[in-house]
């Protein structure tokens, strides 16, 4: 084998070795990208001013660990909401997911997830429980409340301004919003974000961002 050979031979093993480098490094940069991209707007966003749209009534349920929920736990806290139930065909698992996505970039923070059952009949604290160990919930950061029908169609309805239907008019299966709610340090709310938009979780993480600024601690 003459010299020529020999250095083509040590070659290709070397182009093979860094081809399978660059295969592996292009969706490792590819999500750097996004989420750099995403840090920069949500800091682009959070300068704009956040709304107010009323208060949040008080209420008291049950979590699924079966202990008592409700106002006087989220006092004082930034906390966001949405209204699922764990046997949905349609969207509450997309509704779901967005709130788990919520954990890592708050993780730092003393903001407070709150999904409340439309379906509290079948979600029993047990059936909650389940659902939120699935999602990977964080405990003492994600509640799953169920309680009382009337209550939570209430707070949900008369408190924040959202549809909602037991269903027994159409499928007989619930009709819920798919919107998410931030509500501040003093009950107010101050957002809705469509989970069903793609840029509803920056806009969401943006506007918290800026009531942590606006209310500290």
């Amino acid at each position: 084998m003459n010299t020529t050979s020999a250095t083509i031979n040590r070659a290709q093993p070397r182009s093979g070795i860094a081809w399978k480098l660059m295969l592996i490094s292009i969706p490792l940069v590819t999500l750097g990208m996004l989420l750099w991209l995403r840090n920069v707007e949500v800091s682009a966003l959070r300068q704009r001013t956040v709304s107010s749209y009323g208060t949040v009534p008080g209420f008291q349920l049950t979590n699924q660990n079966g202990q008592p929920f409700g106002s006087a736990q989220l006092a004082g806290k930034l906390w966001i909401a949405d209204f699922i139930y764990t046997t949905c065909p349609g969207p509450c698992p997309m509704i779901s997911g967005r709130m788990s996505e919520l954990q890592k970039p708050l993780e730092e923070t003393d903001v407070r997830l709150v999904s409340f059952s439309v379906d509290p009949q079948k979600d029993t604290p047990e059936v909650l429980r389940r659902y939120a160990e699935r999602l990977q919930a964080e405990p003492g950061r994600w509640d799953f409340l169920t309680g009382p029908k009337s209550a939570i169609y209430k707070i949900s309805h008369d408190g924040f301004k959202l549809a909602v239907s037991d269903g027994s008019d159409a499928r007989g299966i619930p009709v819920h919003s798919t919107r998410i709610v931030l509500v501040d340090r003093h009950g107010q709310i101050r957002g809705y974000y469509d989970a069903t938009e793609p840029e509803a979780i920056t806009k969401l993480l943006a506007d918290t961002n800026h009531l942590l600024r606006e209310q500290p601690k």
